[in-house]
């Protein structure tokens, strides 16, 4: 199955905060999307694996995911190594992804920052003949980052007000990471009733830097090419 968008995340409910609306977005337009996520969660202060597998699936239908695969390096430790960075070329080569979206470099969780290493570097070595997985080479058109910090320009934003309904349901699919006053479990920084209000403000906020109610933001690497300056401004206009 070839893919359109493939979005790889630490943890199962990192693609969900980040890039749900976008992905429930171009679902809805007929594109195929899939996630991977990297682990199973299991040093999660609150659920188990198995809980947030279940979860993870529930999810991946709200948004209309052609696939989602969790490649189950261990929490905690992930780390760039050429066992992970190969586990990650057969997944490229395997869906053959146009854009794959992933973690912004420069993050506070150590998982965070080598998936991020450790998707770039795969992106780049999945192109290489020479390493061998008994697949044809591939390399995706585009690399973009996501949970960019709130100091860094975004290179653009997705639209996703008529989407972040759905993209709220997805993010509730995880609730053994939501608020829950009846949980005798720690608490975490998504578990304070005061998140999912943080959530939709920093969408809100996305969102009034393109005049829409709710965005996504998403930062790339490489200069962006408009190649038709009046079809790619008027367009956005007349969806709006």
């Amino acid at each position: 199955m070839k893919l359109d968008a493939l979005a790889i995340g630490a943890h199962p409910d990192d693609i969900e905060l980040a890039v749900s609306g976008t992905f429930i977005k171009l679902a809805e337009r007929g594109y195929r999307v899939g996630v991977v996520d990297m682990v199973r969660g299991e040093l999660g202060s609150r659920g188990t694996p198995a809980i947030r597998a279940r979860e993870a699936k529930a999810s991946a239908e709200i948004m209309g995911l052609s696939v989602r695969e969790n490649l189950k390096l261990k929490d905690g430790s992930i780390f760039d190594t050429p066992e992970a960075r190969l586990r990650v070329v057969r997944v490229l080569r395997k869906y053959r992804p146009n854009l794959v979206f992933t973690h912004y470099w420069d993050d506070r969780h150590p998982d965070h920052i080598y998936t991020s290493r450790i998707v770039a570097q795969a992106c780049y070595l999945s192109g290489l003949a020479k390493i061998d997985t008994n697949q044809q080479r591939f390399r995706p058109a585009r690399i973009f980052y996501f949970m960019i910090p709130h100091t860094l320009q975004p290179s653009f934003f997705v639209d996703i007000t008529r989407q972040f309904d759905k993209k709220i349901q997805a993010v509730k699919a995880f609730q053994s990471q939501l608020f829950d006053p009846k949980s005798l479990e720690p608490q975490t920084y998504l578990s304070v009733p005061e998140f999912l209000p943080a959530l939709e403000g920093l969408n809100r906020y996305y969102g009034t830097l393109i005049q829409t109610k709710y965005a996504e933001a998403f930062y790339c690497k490489e200069a962006l090419a408009v190649e038709d300056p009046v079809r790619f401004f008027t367009e956005k206009e007349r969806a709006l």
